[in-house]
C-alpha cells in the first residue's frame, strides 16, 4: 500500500487533494497537520474522508512546520486518536505518554535527516517497545549500502516496520521496502509537493514501479550511475515489464564513482539480477567482471551487467549493435545496409563514440574522428586505425555519414548544435545519439539541407531492448519501449 502525504496550508486544498487522490486509486493518505496555516480542524478533515488517514504533526526539530507549543501539538494528536483516525504518527520520545485509544493504530517513528546510524537495531527496538502497531524508521542514505541495511532491518523486524532511506541514494529503498515486509511506503501528491528528500510521486509509485504488485518473488533490476535524476531507463524497462506481465521491477540506484564495488556487494544481498550501467561506471564494471574475450573489452566499456543461467555475472555492451542498427536504418535501401567504403565523421570521443567507431570500422567504413579535446580523438583514432581531425576543422571532412556522439543539443540546451548548418552535404546521413529531445537542432537543420536523419531514440531503444532480452530471456516489446521513451521526453519535444 502507498501512503500519500498531503502538506497544504489551507484546509480547502487538503480536502481537494484528498478527494483527487481517492479518485486516482489512493488507499491511504497522510494528513500533515503541521503544514496548515491555522489551527487544524480535525472534524472537517476527517468527516466523510474518502480514504483511511494517518494523522501526522511534525515538529520543527524533525523538519516539520508546527508553530505552536509542544503541549498543543500532543493535544492535537490525542484529538486525532479520539476522532478515530485510522493511524496516528507518534515520535518515539512522546509515544510513551500518549495512550492507546479505540481502533487507531499507533505508528511510532524516528527520523534522521543526516545519516543512517550504525545502531539501527537498537533504535528500532526502542521504538517497538512504545506500544507500536507499526514502527516507522526513516534515515538519510549517505551510501547505497545504508539503504540495503535498512531493507535488511525491515525484513527481520518482528513488529511491522515502514523503513526506507531518504535522499537520492535511498530512492530504491522506497520502491522495494514492501518486498521486505513494510506495510506501506510513502509518496507525494505530485512533483511540486515533495515533502522529504527523494520522495517519489503517487503516480510513479503506483503505475511506474507498481509498488502494490511487488512481492518476495519479484525479480530485481536497476540502473547504476551518477547522476540518475533524469534517467528514462526505469520508465522504459518497467513499461516493458508491465506490457509482458512480468513479475519484475527496475529501480534507479545512484552510485557515487568511488562506491561501485562495495555497492555491488551490498546489492548482492538483496538478490538483484541485472543492471543497466551508465556514467561513470562503464569502465569499472568491465574491469571487475569482464574477460579479455568479451566483445565489450574491445570497446573498453560495458553498459550491461546480468546473471547467466548459472548465476554468474556477465558483462556486455549493447551500444555497439544498437548504433550500427540505427545507422543502417537511415541508409539508402538500395545499399542493403552496407557501410563498406562509406566515409563517416564521428563527433566525440567518449563511451558512445567508442562503440560507434568500432562498429563502423568493423563494417569497413572509413572513419574520421573529431573531438574538442584533440588528444582524446587522437588516442581513439590510433586505437581503431582511423583518421583524426581537429575540432575546428570538422566541417572540412566530406562524409557520407555524420554521427554526433557529444551531448551538444541535449535538453535543456536545445539551441546548441555541434555542426555548421552550411556544411551539410546533400544526401548525407546524419545520426544524432542525443535522444532528449528526439528532434535536435542538428537533425532539424540536416533535414532542411536535404539530409536523411536518424534520432537517438532508435539507439536508446535498441540498446535497452538488448538489455531487456538478457534480463528476461524473451524478445523485447520494441514498440512499447519506444512509445514509453517518447512519452517520457514529450514535455521537451518540439
Amino acid at each position: 500500500m502507498i501512503a500519500v502525504s498531503i502538506g497544504r496550508t489551507r484546509h480547502k486544498m487538503v480536502l481537494a487533494e484528498h478527494r483527487a487522490l481517492a479518485d486516482r486509486g489512493a488507499e491511504l493518505v497522510e494528513l500533515r497537520l503541521d503544514w496548515l496555516a491555522r489551527q487544524p480542524d480535525l472534524s472537517r478533515l476527517l468527516k466523510e474522508r474518502p480514504t483511511p488517514v494517518i494523522a501526522t504533526c511534525r515538529r520543527q526539530i524533525d523538519r516539520g512546520r508546527w508553530r505552536g507549543s509542544e503541549p498543543q501539538r500532543e493535544t492535537l494528536l490525542r484529538e486525532a486518536i479520539v476522532a478515530g483516525a485510522e493511524y496516528v504518527d507518534l515520535e518515539g520520545d512522546i509515544a510513551g505518554h500518549i495512550p492507546r485509544y479505540g481502533k487507531t493504530q499507533r505508528i511510532v517513528s524516528h527520523h534522521d535527516f543526516d545519516e543512517t546510524p550504525k545502531n539501527l537495531d537498537r533504535i528500532h527496538a526502542r521504538l517497538a517497545e512504545k506500544d507500536a502497531d507499526i514502527v516507522k524508521l526513516v534515515t538519510m542514505a549517505n551510501s547505497p549500502g545504508d539503504a540495503v541495511r535498512m531493507l535488511e532491518l525491515v525484513a527481520g523486524a518482528r513488529v511491522p516496520t515502514v523503513g526506507f532511506c531518504m535522499g537520492e541514494l535511498g530512492i530504491f529503498s522506497r520502491i522495494l521496502c514492501g518486498r521486505y515486509g513494510a506495510p506501506f511506503t510513502y509518496a507525494t501528491f505530485n512533483r511540486e509537493r515533495v515533502l522529504a528528500p527523494g520522495q517519489l510521486t503517487f503516480d510513479e509509485m503506483k503505475h511506474l514501479y507498481r509498488f502494490d504488485s511487488i512481492t518476495n518473488d519479484t525479480l530485481l533490476f536497476g540502473v547504476l550511475g551518477d547522476p540518475l535524476g533524469h534517467s528514462l531507463s526505469p520508465l522504459v524497462h518497467n513499461t516493458a515489464f508491465a506490457r509482458d506481465q512480468l513479475d519484475a521491477v527496475y529501480a534507479p540506484v545512484r552510485v557515487p564513482q568511488d562506491a561501485l564495488s562495495r555497492t555491488l556487494d551490498d546489492l548482492d544481498r538483496l538478490g538483484f539480477r541485472g543492471y543497466s550501467v551508465t556514467i561513470p561506471h562503464k569502465e569499472a564494471v568491465l574491469e571487475r567482471f569482464g574477460r579479455p574475450d568479451d566483445p565489450a573489452w574491445e570497446i573498453g566499456a560495458a553498459n550491461t551487467l546480468y546473471r547467466d543461467e548459472q548465476g554468474a555475472w556477465q558483462v556486455m555492451n549493447t551500444d555497439y549493435q544498437a548504433a550500427l542498427d540505427s545507422i543502417r536504418l537511415g541508409l539508402d535501401p538500395d545499399d542493403e545496409g552496407r557501410l563498406t567504403g562509406k566515409k563517416a565523421l564521428v563527433l566525440g570521443a567518449g563511451g558512445a563514440a567508442r562503440a560507434v567507431v568500432l562498429g563502423l570500422v568493423k563494417s569497413e567504413a572509413q572513419v574520421t574522428i573529431a573531438n574538442r579535446r584533440g588528444e582524446r580523438a587522437a588516442k581513439l583514432a590510433e586505437q581503431f586505425g582511423c583518421k583524426q581531425v581537429q575540432w575546428e576543422n570538422r566541417t572540412t571532412v566530406h562524409a557520407d555519414i555524420l554521427v554526433n556522439c557529444t551531448p551538444v543539443g541535449m535538453h535543456p540546451n536545445l539551441d546548441d548544435t555541434p555542426f555548421d548548418q552550411n556544411a551539410f552535404l546533400e544526401d548525407m546521413l546524419v545520426f544524432d545519439t542525443v535522444y532528449n529531445p528526439e528532434n535536435t537542432l542538428l537533425l532539424k537543420q540536416a533535414r532542411e539541407r536535404g539530409c536523411r536523419t536518424v534520432s537517438g531514440v532508435e539507439m536508446f531503444i535498441r540498446q535497452a531492448a538488448a538489455q531487456y532480452e538478457r534480463f528476461t530471456g524473451r524478445p523485447a516489446p520494441l514498440d512499447t519501449m519506444r512509445d514509453a521513451l517518447r512519452r517520457g521526453i514529450s514535455p521537451v519535444r518540439d
